[in-house]
């Protein structure tokens, strides 16, 4: 049994001078005058001195800016940071400047897709004339500076080429995942008012043909801000645009030859539109400017996970996950991105890997769950594949557990830097990581990142080393949002992040600061229902249940398998008067989370209750409910003078006394 803080890999004696963290940090003694003897060294000068550490980011990743910013950083205060004030930059010229050089042949976006018969791929070259062929498309749909525009598109070149012409013309891109069903989509994207939207008519997803045509329909009528439809024929190539309003085709919109150009912006200028998982009421539109992300992902990725112009990018995701416009941003450091769209699962559990042994991956990134799974099915990729090129596993979405990085040492490579990582659609990053210069230790995340001022807070705001707390920023990253679309006076922002520590970021993570910089993630402190890498929030998920005739309301708790399995999400249902929770009642209930969310998130259990727990102000109780069902005593789970109904709870007790 691999304990927690187990040592299973150093870095080897000349990392200093073979990885790019560590050049850089030469380069800055060297440049700046600063010596950093070693990675906490560099940490603490980092989030110490934020101005002069993000201006070196700047310098060092050779930024390109049509007007030169007057100062890194004009004010600290959180929130209200201004960073780098005079700048005009554009996101999508530094992930396309290799199409004017040497590299312009090479590779930059290499796509395998179970919907289409063998892998794309795109140069340098032609990655660039595909963009400014859409810049130009959207153009002349109508398309400007700050309009936004919304896909409903896969893993596929295709959404990376609309994201960089978005990006190029200075309007505002956001994306949605096709599993995703109408109700969960339009909930997202009603928000922000879309005047072009991108839909595929369907996809596969392992052997199963999957048409997205109803909800197209759907997702149109709910949005009176459109101007047009775009149809990729993705599932049917000849798909007819009559049946999708008569849209314009990819082929349309990419039809006429274009020079490629980029409008300068403002360093907070809106680059795309996050949405939160919608835990606490609907989705949260986080916008992100051109010039955080653009410095947070030079930082984070060429640093530390050493990621440059001989490298081969993949992170299995979807175009729904944060997760995606991370892997993109890989051409910003001159990597060649590796996209996947279909089941991992399909045929069986070694299709990623086969997919990182033949193309050659550097990097492949996946979730904790999938390396929990590969370890439950005895997998040995890396005695079966020629996984040689393969430098990094990389792991997010949910905590890995000490085995999980003893299975990816023992079964892949013992050579390998287990990247393990924590952060959040929030920032678009991570918050604590990996790096090249320190050790990995089992169940621990190796620092927290540069330019993060990452501390465990105790209840009363007091940060604490060596015990568990909330994870939070004290200080300001440029990547945090420019603010929640629509919210025009930012008290929606201040509520979601600084109302419990008053100028303090909040992140919503339970975390463990060890006394050598390393991070142990238990999990969150506030609830998202992750099943097979879909992320969704508890709040979508009730609008949809509590939709279905005979249902008053609902409690939903997902049991994490702690083995890698999918768990178990058990629904907790109100009958209205004069209904029953009968099979009748569930299957519709099941049906509908299926049609309306994802198949993911249906239920494995419904059960009845008289009443669902709430706080005074109303808030159902999700968490104490889940601890107490985990066994916790329920003195120690809820309050009842802090709850409108402490006698709803009776029937909860029953329910952990006698699980079924």
């Amino acid at each position: 049994m691999t304990e927690t803080g187990e040592l299973l890999w150093e870095p080897p004696a000349d990392a200093r001078a073979t990885t790019r963290m560590g050049r850089y940090l030469d380069w800055v003694h060297a440049s700046r005058g600063q010596p950093l003897g070693d990675y906490e060294a560099a940490w603490a000068w980092s989030v110490e001195q934020p101005g002069p550490f993000w201006w070196s980011i700047w310098e060092y990743f050779g930024v390109r800016s049509h007007a030169y910013p007057t100062e890194a950083l004009a004010s600290d205060s959180m929130p209200g940071a201004v960073w780098f004030p005079g700048a005009r930059l554009n996101y999508a010229e530094h992930a396309l400047r290799h199409a004017d050089d040497g590299r312009r042949d090479e590779p930059a976006v290499i796509a395998r897709s179970q919907t289409r018969a063998g892998d794309v791929e795109l140069t340098h070259a032609e990655l660039a004339d595909r963009v400014a062929r859409c810049a130009a498309g959207l153009r002349r749909l109508g398309v400007g500076s700050g309009d936004r525009v919304v896909a409903y598109l896969p893993n596929i070149p295709e959404t990376v080429v609309a994201l960089l012409a978005c990006a190029s013309i200075g309007a505002v891109f956001s994306s949605c995942a096709p599993e995703f069903g109408a109700r969960s989509v339009v909930d997202r994207v009603r928000q922000i008012d879309p005047v072009v939207l991108l839909v595929v008519d369907g996809y596969r997803y392992g052997e199963r043909e999957i048409s997205r045509r109803a909800e197209v329909a759907e997702i149109q009528a709910a949005l009176p801000s459109l101007r047009a439809t775009v149809l990729l024929g993705y599932l049917d190539p000849q798909a007819d645009p009559a049946a999708f309003g008569d849209a314009v085709t990819w082929e349309q919109l990419l039809a006429e030859p274009a020079e490629l150009a980029f409008t300068p912006v403002a360093f907070d200028h809106p680059l795309y539109i996050l949405f939160s998982s919608g835990t606490t009421g609907l989705p949260k539109a986080i916008v992100h400017g051109h010039g955080g992300i653009l410095l947070e992902h030079a930082k984070i990725l060429g640093l530390h996970h050493d990621l440059g112009e001989q490298d081969r990018f993949c992170w299995f995701t979807t175009t729904g996950w944060m997760m995606w416009n991370y892997l993109v941003s890989g051409l910003v450091v001159g990597a060649t991105i590796v996209l996947f769209d279909g089941d991992p699962g399909h045929p069986d559990l070694l299709t990623l890997w086969r997919l990182a042994a033949e193309l050659e991956v550097t990097l492949l990134g996946v979730s904790a769950p999938f390396l929990l799974q590969c370890r439950r099915e005895g997998l040995t990729p890396g005695r079966e594949l020629d996984l040689t090129p393969l430098r990094s596993v990389g792991s997010t979405g949910a905590p890995l557990p000490p085995e999980g990085f003893a299975w990816v040492y023992e079964a892949v490579g013992e050579d390998l830097l287990v990247a393990s990582a924590s952060g959040g659609t929030d920032v678009c990053s991570a918050f604590a990581g990996p790096t090249p210069l320190k050790p990995v230790h089992a169940g621990e995340l190796q620092c927290r990142c540069l330019g993060a001022k990452v501390e465990a807070y105790d209840p009363q705001g007091v940060p604490v080393v060596g015990q568990r707390g909330e994870l939070v920023l004290s200080a300001p990253m440029p990547s945090m949002p420019v603010g929640l679309w629509g919210d025009e006076d930012g008290s929606r922002y201040r509520s979601a992040y600084f109302e419990d520590f008053p100028g303090v970021w909040r992140h919503g993570d339970w975390i463990e600061i060890t006394e050598r910089g390393s991070c142990i993630i238990t999990g969150r402190s506030d609830a998202t229902l992750n099943r097979g890498g879909v992320r969704m929030g508890t709040a979508e998920f009730y609008s949809v249940v509590e939709d279905v005739e005979g249902v008053a309301d609902s409690l939903v708790i997902h049991h994490e398998d702690p083995h890698g399995g999918p768990g178990e999400l058990v629904l907790f249902v109100v009958p209205e008067e004069g209904a029953d929770v009968d099979e009748e009642l569930r299957s519709a209930i099941v049906a509908a989370v299926r049609r309306e969310l994802s198949p993911r998130h249906a239920p494995d259990d419904v059960r009845a209750v008289g009443a669902v727990p709430r706080t005074i102000s109303g808030k159902k109780m999700e968490i104490p409910v889940k601890r107490l069902l985990s066994g916790e005593p329920l003195e120690q789970v809820a309050n009842p003078g802090a709850m409108a109904n402490p006698e709803s709870l009776d029937a909860f007790v029953a329910h952990a006394e006698h699980p079924r």
